[in-house]
């Protein structure tokens, strides 16, 4: 099954109402915020992270902002967290970098979202380049039982 097609079985088998759009390929996030007339923060990257003992979690973050290693740390009671290598990511995720999402996940990790896109309609990968997906995050967060907590820093 192709990427966008196992990410659209997901968001139905869930009850998710998802927007799928074609689009032209983008050099940066600013670019792609253009291509699709939405503000840099409404693309919402899906980052797959690495546990020590092997398993990973994704996480959820606005495009205008990053991962803040002790805030997520903290969260999971952890010391050390780690972001995989493209293939590492791909065999966790059946997803090549840049059309990651947790739906449709070749595995089910753990989500964690950012508590800054709760409230908002957000572009998130689709699982194919070409594609994005517009969502509710509040919906997205829900039906994918995620937790939702202050896990990023500006750039």
């Amino acid at each position: 099954m192709r990427g966008t097609e196992r990410f659209l079985a997901d968001a139905a088998a869930r009850g998710l109402d998802v927007q799928l759009v074609e689009r032209a390929a983008a050099g940066s996030l600013d670019e792609a915020a253009r291509i699709m007339g939405i503000r840099p923060a409404d693309i919402v990257k899906s980052l797959v992270v690495k546990h020590r003992d092997g398993t990973f979690l994704f996480a959820l973050v606005p495009g205008d902002r990053q991962i803040s290693w002790p805030k997520l740390r903290a969260l999971l009671g952890v010391n050390k967290l780690s972001m995989p290598s493209a293939d590492i990511a791909f065999e966790a995720t059946g997803y090549e970098r840049g059309t990651i999402t947790p739906l449709g996940s070749s595995k089910p990790w753990p989500v964690y979202a950012d508590a800054s896109i709760s409230g908002r309609r957000i572009s998130m990968g689709a699982g194919e380049h070409g594609f994005s997906a517009f969502v509710k995050a509040d919906e997205l967060a829900a039906a994918l039982q995620a937790v939702v907590a202050d896990i990023s820093d500006p750039i």
